[in-house]
């Protein structure tokens, strides 16, 4: 556990003691996309250095929060991954990446640091019903050189790096600037077709709009529980 501690019983302090390093929750967002390499979750914060990639990764092992494991075959190379109480943080820390959505940007802030599986990521918090609990549908996207997956998994919309493990039921190509308006509901799915600004190169335009009907990101919208 870190040695730093705000030395109070409040849970958030308790939590602060074990997140608030700085680079740590950066680490865990990372995970919530998908069991990483040490060389990948690098590559993704550069500005971190491996010393302190090290030593962020060393304190969520002690606090339970990753763990190591090993991709299945055929890939069997060695990765941290997300323990069941990494897990408990996804809702909070994505409610705090839709909470930042609102907040302005300035030039301290580097463009070419944006991301589309981590506005994917931030985008399935918006989510407020499951959909049909034995659906497996999987949603490839190929944004410029980003290339990540959704799984509908027990009916709520899972993001995950890299390409999907199997088939995907719909790829998409599109740039960053289409799916950030996607996102944010600025232009539609039927529009964005009709511009040519994205190609449906396998499956139907069907799980595409429903993708962007049920992730509705709505400015300054309250954040709801799950139900």
């Amino acid at each position: 556990m870190p040695t730093k501690t705000y030395g109070q019983v409040c849970p958030m302090a308790r939590a602060l003691d074990v997140l608030g390093e700085r680079w740590t929750v950066l680490v865990v967002r990372e995970l919530l996309l998908g069991p990483k390499r040490f060389k990948h979750l690098l590559a993704a914060l550069p500005a971190i250095g491996a010393n302190r990639l090290a030593d962020r990764l060393k304190a969520l092992d002690e606090a339970g929060i990753v763990r190591k494991g090993t991709l299945p075959a055929p890939a069997g190379v060695p990765v941290y991954e997300l323990t069941d109480d990494g897990e408990r943080l996804r809702e909070p820390l994505i409610a705090l990446g839709l909470w930042g959505l609102d907040l302005p940007m300035d030039d301290r802030i580097d463009p070419q640091s944006a991301r589309a599986e981590l506005i994917a990521l931030c985008l399935t918090g918006t989510q407020t019903k499951p959909l049909e609990s034995g659906r497996r549908d999987t949603l490839e996207f190929h944004v410029g050189d980003e290339v990540f997956h959704f799984q509908l998994r027990h009916g709520w919309f899972l993001p995950r790096s890299g390409p999907s493990p199997s088939d995907p039921d719909l790829r998409i190509d599109c740039d960053l600037q289409t799916f950030m308006e996607l996102a944010l509901r600025s232009v539609t799915p039927a529009q964005a077709i009709k511009q040519n600004r994205v190609a449906i190169r396998s499956g139907t335009r069907q799980l595409m709009d429903e993708l962007f009907r049920v992730l509705a990101y709505v400015p300054r919208a309250p954040l709801l529980r799950r139900t």
